[in-house]
């Protein structure tokens, strides 16, 4: 009995040593397990659930695709935050992430990415009329105006670039608060990606995307995502074999007619190919 517990607290001890996170797992243990855990953060066009509970939106029907492909047949959609997706992941709460999530150099260092599946731009939710005449990210380094952002989302780098003041910021827990945020006055606009934008302005006539929208400038460039699947720390294997098939995938008319599907433009699938997941880990 002792020799067992000393043998565990060696194989623990090895294990942080070496940087193998406890959630990671391999393409055969998910195969002999037969179940996939992959969370989504309720994000329409991305990830999300519909009301008669199956999985809907870009990332999932290529992660479904995937799935089938690797002999994986039974999947387990998980909806959480999109601020807990990264700690749900390290906790072991899911195998996999499938919500389209930027692929940043700071997030390259807690999980792994997913070669990229689409590529989007920004945009800014306003009130009806747009009453404080906001059309771009900038503005809000420039003046006294609130502007609405979501918890782990990457609009905070940008703003951050851009010199907007965090107490500017005002942080709601998902896309849900930000028709009522911005409606309300409590901020000037909300901050996402365009595909979101459009999505929330379909909800409400109170609420609609800024006209004459203008990307934001970071680093010299205006700013674009490109938006992967997401895996624990060690879980290379799986990973990899992901990457394999949604390589075959992204070939294929299927793979461009989801993304047409939930409102992605032939530029943004194009763009998709133009930057690599080691790439955007290593951009600065």
């Amino acid at each position: 009995m002792k020799t067992k517990t000393l043998l565990t607290a060696l194989a623990t001890t090895m294990a942080v040593s070496f940087g193998v996170s406890a959630s990671a797992v391999t393409l055969k243990e998910v195969q002999d397990r037969g179940t996939v855990r992959i969370a989504v953060a309720n994000e329409i066009p991305y990830g999300y659930m519909d009301m008669s509970g199956k999985a809907k939106g870009a990332g999932p029907e290529v992660a479904q695709h995937i799935m089938d492909e690797l002999g994986i047949k039974k999947i387990e959609w998980i909806t959480t935050n999109f601020g807990s997706l990264i700690p749900g992941l390290r906790a072991n709460r899911f195998d996999m992430v499938s919500a389209e999530m930027a692929i940043l150099p700071q997030r390259c260092k807690e999980v792994l990415f997913s070669e990229p599946n689409t590529s989007y731009g920004e945009g800014l939710l306003v009130a009806k009329g747009n009453p404080d005449d906001i059309h771009t990210f900038e503005a809000f380094a420039k003046n006294d105006k609130k502007i609405a952002i979501m918890a782990g989302a990457d609009q905070l780098e940008m703003l951050q670039e851009l010199g907007v003041s965090e107490d500017r910021m005002v942080t709601i827990a998902s896309n849900a608060d930000a028709i009522s945020t911005v409606a309300t006055g409590r901020a000037s606009a909300y901050a996402a990606t365009s595909l979101t934008v459009s999505e929330l302005a379909k909800k409400s006539d109170k609420v609609e995307p800024a006209a004459d929208f203008t990307d934001p400038v970071i680093g010299g460039k205006p700013a674009r995502s490109w938006g992967g699947f997401t895996f624990n720390q060690g879980s290379e294997d799986f990973r990899d074999a992901v990457n394999g098939e949604l390589k075959k995938f992204k070939q294929t008319p299927e793979w461009k007619k989801i993304l047409e599907t939930y409102g992605f433009s032939e530029a943004d699938a194009k763009e998709s190919f133009s930057m690599t997941t080691e790439q955007l880990c290593a951009a600065k």
